[in-house]
């Protein structure tokens, strides 16, 4: 399981994140990324990995338990 979070401060609103996974990732009305599920299923962990790596400014944050390796 892994817990997915944005740091809203850093986020650079490219949306990139909800392109990836809008099933996680959602816009406020400022543009800024917020997390809809912050435990998704992991059938979706590969996706909300690519979306961390795809944020241009590592607003992303993704926090594993003992069987997965923390991934920022």
């Amino acid at each position: 399981m892994i817990r997915v979070r944005v740091v809203e401060e850093w986020c650079a609103t490219t949306g990139q994140c909800v392109q990836a996974v809008p099933e996680v990732f959602s816009l406020d009305e400022s543009g800024v990324a917020t997390v809809l599920d912050s435990r998704p299923p992991s059938a979706l962990h590969a996706q909300v990995r690519d979306a961390a790596r795809r944020c241009p400014v590592a607003a992303i944050e993704i926090d594993a338990d003992d069987q997965e390796a923390a991934i920022r």
